[in-house]
């Protein structure tokens, strides 16, 4: 694989970010949901631009194109995009006493198993780190669990996001101290 390079996400990144979400979450997801869940995962899923706009949102790129993207937040929203149904909770979180959330994290389906996804991890905790945050989670999507895992990441509880249609999509919120 060619050489992995990675910078934090602009605004004019945003049409990019989201084919490349549209893609993974279309074929990453298969495996791990039926197909009406997977059309039901857009209500829950997508960017959040607040985190491009906080400057803690990473893309991965390989030769120049977009492989891969991932943040964290030191808000308090937990998961969802500006477009999803998950409520939004833009407050500032206290290193010192909460958790530092893990968001959004994509890779393109062409360059999936090649270690961008705990590149972005790494990324991620490193940041967070440096902010002052000793712990962190995430809501995992059934395909991505298996990563989180591997990076440490722990099972807190089973959560099922409902879409406007009644869709039940599974997801797993998970933590793990840095």
């Amino acid at each position: 694989m060619t050489k992995l390079t990675h910078r934090l996400a602009q605004m004019d990144d945003l049409p990019a970010l989201r084919a490349l979400m549209t893609r993974a979450i279309e074929q990453l997801q298969t495996g791990f949901l039926t197909p009406e869940q997977v059309a039901a995962s857009h209500q829950v899923m997508g960017l959040d631009t607040q985190l491009v706009q906080d400057q803690t949102y990473f893309l991965i790129e390989s030769e120049g194109a977009l492989v891969g993207c991932g943040g964290w937040s030191f808000r308090a929203t937990l998961f969802g995009g500006d477009n999803s149904i998950v409520p939004r909770e833009p407050l500032p979180l206290d290193p010192a006493t909460d958790t530092a959330k893990i968001r959004a994290m994509y890779v393109d389906p062409d360059h999936a198993r090649r270690g961008i996804g705990k590149l972005i991890m790494d990324l991620c905790e490193n940041a967070a780190r440096t902010a002052g945050f000793g712990k962190a989670e995430m809501m995992a999507t059934m395909a991505g669990v298996p990563l989180y895992k591997v990076c440490g990441y722990a099972e807190i509880e089973p959560v099922e996001a409902k879409t406007r249609e009644g869709v039940i999509v599974p997801l797993i919120r998970m933590g793990k101290t840095l």
